[in-house]
């Protein structure tokens, strides 16, 4: 009887951002951020949607996000020692986690956390200013994987 009380209480709370029918804008997310890397967060967001004209966003797991069919490439604001991003292939197990999946990274740009994930770190602006062109080029092949 208890654990009905509990369960009853629980479905009456107000739903979340992630439960919502309007999911929250990326624009509205971004306003209301405070964090010391703001300024390379909007930049690498201008950056991630010009690599593509397919490329849309959405605010997913807490965070920025970015997708084509899927969601590919997201923001992982934890990071204290400067910005990081996760490159995925969205929240579906797939082969490829198995099989991993082949991307031109002549600069290295890539930290293989699984066989079909990865991240990229920047410092600062200058880091992103330098790896522009090669992280771009990186989030082209990747998206031929989504």
């Amino acid at each position: 009887m208890a654990s009905k009380a509990v369960s009853k209480k629980t479905a009456s709370k107000k739903p979340t951002k992630r439960g919502a029918s309007e999911p929250e804008s990326v624009e509205a997310f971004l306003a209301s951020l405070e964090h010391p890397y703001k300024q390379e967060i909007v930049a690498l967001r201008q950056l991630i949607l010009g690599a593509d004209p397919k490329i849309a966003e959405g605010i997913k797991w807490n965070a920025p996000s970015f997708r084509t069919s899927e969601y590919f490439a997201t923001f992982q604001l934890r990071a204290k020692d400067g910005v990081q991003i996760i490159l995925h292939l969205g929240a579906k197990t797939r082969d490829t986690a198995l099989t991993g999946i082949q991307v031109a990274d002549p600069e290295s740009l890539l930290e293989w956390l699984a066989k079909d994930r990865a991240s990229v770190k920047f410092r600062d602006s200058k880091d992103i200013g330098a790896k522009r062109t090669a992280f771009a080029n990186v989030l082209r092949e990747w998206i031929k994987h989504v």
